[in-house]
């Protein structure tokens, strides 16, 4: 699992989370390594486990025949609270990692396979996301 080396804060506060202020990412929307990547649609915090269970999914796929890049890198501490805990009593203890994907973000790239081996391994890290994707590829100029 991905996880940083050193954080400055063991915690991060919440960011507010307004449906109608989430507004399409900025960074990491073009394809900048393979021939085709997979982007993202909606918002959502995807944790390291995530990112792992995908970039797997992506490896097996694929085999020998391509390479493949993750792009996102969880940064972020997320907090949690024991089971049957009530409320207040402060914030809950550091639990891993996520990162913060926006809509438009590219989360993975993959080259130097078939189109067709391609997009099923991104399609299959896709179900793996708590976020709805698409698959992208250079010809489109997405």
């Amino acid at each position: 699992m991905l996880i940083p080396k050193k954080v400055k804060f063991r915690k991060w506060q919440s960011k507010r989370s307004n449906p109608k202020t989430q507004s399409p990412d900025t960074r990491g929307t073009k394809l900048t390594f393979g021939s085709y990547g997979l982007k993202s649609g909606t918002q959502a915090r995807v944790k390291s486990t995530q990112i792992e269970s995908a970039r797997k999914v992506i490896s097996r796929t694929l085999t020998k025949s391509g390479k493949y890049w993750v792009r996102i890198f969880p940064d972020r501490p997320y907090t949690a609270k024991a089971a049957e805990v009530g409320m207040g009593k402060g914030k809950g203890d550091p639990q891993g990692y996520c990162f913060d994907v926006f809509p438009g973000r590219i989360i993975f790239e993959v080259d130097g396979a078939e189109e067709s081996v391609a997009r099923e391994a991104l399609r299959k890290a896709g179900t793996k996301l708590p976020l709805k994707t698409r698959i992208v590829s250079r010809a489109h100029k997405q």
